[in-house]
């Protein structure tokens, strides 16, 4: 009986272990963080039957025939270094669940920004067209726990795939790969920008002809994956395509077969933003590899509304639209959130940095907002950066940024939450945060002082 270490406790990792449990592995978990900061996750391996340590990494870690590592976990660290040096197997939770399929057609969403999205509207754009689809990884639930819970033979499998899992990740093959996009992120993980991009182009490095490879022809390290597949391509953008769906003027048109139709106007979208645009193209050319009607997927961009924490409305306040964009993790992120909105623009932004270059942002920054309000860690470099072109504003808290917003909004104006930065200086996650900026802007009086 083969003996799976599972290297973290969060929910991939409880996934993972369960997993293993229920296909006769013995199973040991190891977790840094004491167990006092992980109580549900004790309960739930005492419950499983599942031995687990906390506090820190012993040695039984090493007597393993595998690693199933989460993803928070830096392929750099001495721990993960000895292994390698002991020559064990170590993989992401993603690569160890997809073994365990039956023969499910997947989906693999990645890119730098827009995966969540571009996976739930995929996810969306099937089910309403009558097709069986399950959605999770990175989004939501991990693969462990869609296989545990049974998926149907004929269910086509959405997956949201971020470089973390892709590094352990070597026989992994998606039938369909959507790459959206490449700029420069999660640096302190993978150690530089050129190891974070081939992380990303891994995904398709064992596709065959049968797959799809799914390419942003605007993004140039996205394009740049077509070099190393074996996949039939597609493309979207702004440009002509063949195959695959690009924009003319103000209508989306979809090439396939040889054939070109119109398949809507750009303002149909629901979703709003030209980031959007291109997660809607992305959607449509693999719902046109999945064999989906023209007809169906344009019912469908029509009627998506969106997800938690990426460009959410939250609500309107005295004439003030307040948007929650937490996912905005990085400034490439936040560039599109800015650019999606005409209004003047109230942006709140900060959190912990990865050396960010704001200067991308500086000609947005000058021509749509009127004042920027920073906080977290990065508060000092974004004031110093952008106090010299717009007002600026520092704050401690989020809940004293949205109060600042507030007493400066005129009715018309949008206060956009858009962090550009990491969320892990204040909160747990970007889910954590962007419930923080929800509350905040609910808690204001329907009168200031």
């Amino acid at each position: 009986m083969s003996e799976v270490v599972v290297l973290g406790a969060g929910r991939s990792g409880q996934a993972a272990a369960r997993l293993a449990h229920a296909r006769g592995m013995r199973v040991f978990v190891s977790e840094r963080r004491p167990a006092t900061e992980c109580q549900e996750a004790a309960a739930a391996f005492a419950e499983w039957g599942i031995p687990a340590e906390f506090g820190g990494h012993s040695d039984r870690v090493f007597r393993a025939d595998l690693w199933v590592i989460s993803p928070g976990i830096a392929p750099h660290t001495p721990i993960v270094q000895e292994a390698l040096r002991r020559g064990i197997p170590i993989v992401s939770e993603l690569e160890f669940a997809w073994q365990f399929l039956s023969g499910q057609r997947v989906v693999a969403v990645t890119g730098t920004n827009g995966k969540t999205t571009t996976t739930a509207l995929l996810g969306f754009l099937l089910q309403r067209s009558g097709r069986k689809a399950v959605v999770g990884g990175n989004i939501g639930t991990p693969l462990s726990a869609l296989v545990l819970q049974g998926i149907a033979e004929e269910a086509i499998v959405v997956l949201e795939v971020s470089s973390y899992q892709l590094h352990f990740s070597s026989v992994f093959r998606p039938d369909i790969t959507i790459l959206l996009n490449i700029t420069p992120d999660h640096l302190d993980y993978h150690g530089s920008f050129e190891a974070y991009c081939q992380a990303k182009w891994s995904i398709t490095e064992r596709q065959g002809p049968g797959d799809f490879l799914i390419l942003n022809a605007d993004d140039p390290l996205a394009r740049a994956a077509a070099q190393r597949t074996k996949a039939s391509c597609a493309y979207f953008g702004r440009q002509p395509v063949q195959p695959g769906a690009y924009v003319r003027g103000t209508a989306i048109v979809v090439v396939w077969q040889h054939k070109e139709e119109v398949l809507m106007r750009t303002d149909e979208l629901r979703l709003p933003g030209v980031h959007n645009l291109y997660n809607s193209l992305a959607a449509a050319v693999a719902a046109r590899a999945l064999e989906i009607r023209n007809e169906d997927i344009r019912d469908s961009l029509m009627q998506f509304a969106g997800v938690e924490h990426r460009l959410e409305f939250v609500r309107r306040w005295r004439g003030v639209d307040f948007v929650n964009d937490s996912k905005a993790t990085n400034v490439n992120a936040a560039w599109y959130a800015l650019s999606s909105f005409a209004q003047p623009l109230l942006w709140i932004a900060g959190g912990r940095g990865e050396h960010n270059d704001y200067s991308f942002l500086d000609e947005l920054v000058r021509q749509r907002v009127r004042l920027l309000i920073a906080i977290g860690e990065e508060a000092e470099a974004l004031y110093n950066h952008f106090c010299v072109m717009v007002r600026c504003q520092k704050a401690g808290s989020l809940e004293e940024a949205v109060r600042i917003a507030a007493y400066a909004a005129q009715p018309g104006d949008v206060v956009l939450f858009s962090p550009a930065c990491k969320s892990f200086d204040m909160f747990v996650n970007f889910e954590h945060r962007g419930e923080v900026f929800r509350r905040a802007v609910w808690a204001l009086p329907e009168e200031l002082s």
